[in-house]
């Protein structure tokens, strides 16, 4: 079995995990499954994936966990930005996000991805990271998530949080706003050069996911929350589909190499609001969060660990 092979199946088991512990987390809702496959001879590509969606449940409105594995074709721009020439590309991963109904629950973001070139420039290499996105500061939170993917970087040769940790905070960035999309986590990408550790690492990310987040919604799922919070929830919202749409890669290679419109926009969340000029009252919880977003922060400085 080759690494492209290898890596498909371990995404798909830790979607399996992930999926069941999720469910548990809710406490309601379960997931549905879409198995689907690109109809042969429709130019968009060959290949498939597992989209499975949660929505209207106790604690998640609306996630997904999404697997594919597909072999497209590179587009110019998308060459261009690899620095190689345009050619089938293969590419398989495993794509999370996870809109809590609660202003109190972060919105959560993890993938991991295997890609190779299937050209004259054959090669491949594995990306991914996590983030998290809350709605109120709650620097505990952000500490644990941190904790746990520093963790999962430490016990692999190919992790390195400090660098990833500086990657997510360029990467999760609104230069538009002058604001992050959350209190980071990890990014990494074009990790080729040892590709069993980074296989190793990847996964190990994905397996960090659940201790990274359930933790988390345990806290917060049954914090009481008032409709002023929930507005300033549909507030924020609209700075993660500012995010999804304008800068983010993953959606950007995804409907240019002709993935499956439905699985790439499952990201965005189900209820979003946008006014004009928005600001929160000075010295509010709402405007602490911005001041955090508004300058990075070691989140495991010494005496935060």
């Amino acid at each position: 079995m080759n690494l492209a092979e290898r890596a498909h199946r371990a995404f798909a088991g830790l979607q399996d995990t992930i999926c069941a512990g999720l469910e548990a987390l809710d406490g309601g809702a379960t997931f549905r499954e879409d198995a689907w496959t690109y109809a042969p001879g429709a130019g968009v590509g060959e290949g498939g994936g597992r989209t499975r969606v949660i929505s209207g449940g106790k604690v998640f409105e609306k996630g997904g966990v999404n697997l594919s594995a597909v072999t497209g074709r590179l587009t110019a721009r998308l060459a261009g930005h690899l620095g190689v020439q345009p050619q089938p590309i293969y590419a398989t991963g495993l794509s999370l996000v996870l809109h809590p109904l609660s202003p109190h629950v972060p919105t959560v973001h993890m993938n991991v991805r295997y890609l190779e070139l299937l050209g004259a420039d054959g090669h491949g290499w594995f990306g991914g990271g996590a983030d998290l996105t809350p709605y109120y500061l709650v620097e505990e939170d952000a500490r644990h998530f941190h904790r746990v993917l520093r963790a999962a970087c430490d016990e692999h040769a190919a992790g390195d949080y400090p660098r990833f940790k500086h990657g997510c905070d360029e990467y999760f960035y609104l230069p538009h706003r002058g604001e992050a999309r959350g209190v980071g986590g990890i990014f990494f990408d074009y990790l080729k050069d040892d590709p069993e550790a980074t296989f190793a690492f990847a996964t190990a990310v994905g397996a960090a996911f659940l201790p990274a987040y359930g933790p988390i919604v345990k806290r917060r799922r049954d914090t009481p929350w008032s409709d002023a919070e929930r507005e300033w929830q549909l507030l924020r919202r609209g700075r993660y589909v500012e995010f999804n749409l304008i800068h983010d890669r993953g959606t950007l290679f995804g409907l240019e190499t002709g993935g499956r419109t439905e699985s790439i926009l499952m990201s965005l969340p189900p209820v979003v609001h946008w006014a004009y000029d928005h600001s929160p009252a000075e010295g509010s919880a709402e405007a602490l969060l911005l001041a955090a977003l508004r300058s990075p922060r070691d989140w495991l400085a010494a005496g935060d660990r």
